[in-house]
């Protein structure tokens, strides 16, 4: 059997992850909060997603932002390792002659059962499901999202 991927990590840094883990999941939210109403996902326009929640409330994010907020390990462990909020995205190259990258938008969007939305990024990633708990639990309205200091 091989080790290789395990990580070993100090208490702290596993109650930090379970805390995530926990908001990740829509714990301490009732059902009609994690339980969208209407979702319109502007492919289209290539703008983002917007949900209407069994109660009341409204949440939209670009898909730019989505795309850095995806919720896969692989992306998780990244936004860890640079110290990223989901959401905020990788410091830009300050090489002049770095190449162009298109900005990411949705090739493909599907339902996965009754929870989560799946996209496959035109940068060919697509291994994170976007559960409706994740993504209430990372709402970008100014109700939900603390003032920026």
């Amino acid at each position: 059997m091989s080790h290789e991927g395990i990580r070993i990590v100090s208490a702290e840094e596993a109650l930090r992850s379970s805390d995530e883990a926990a908001a990740q999941m829509g714990e301490g939210l009732p059902a009609e909060a994690v339980t969208p109403l209407k979702v319109r996902v502007k492919k289209s326009e290539g703008t983002g997603i917007e949900i209407d929640w069994r109660d009341g409330h409204a949440s939209s994010w670009p898909f730019r932002w989505l795309r850095d907020a995806c919720p896969c390990a692989t992306c998780n462990s990244e936004r860890q390792s640079e110290n990223r909020a989901p959401g905020e995205p990788r410091p830009r190259s300050q090489d002049p002659f770095a190449l162009y990258q298109a900005p990411p938008l949705p090739e493909e969007i599907t339902s996965v059962g009754n929870y989560a939305l799946k996209i496959q990024w035109n940068d060919g990633h697509q291994a994170g499901i976007y559960s409706w708990a994740y993504l209430r639990s990372v709402c970008q309205c100014p109700l939900c999202k603390p003032p920026q200091i």
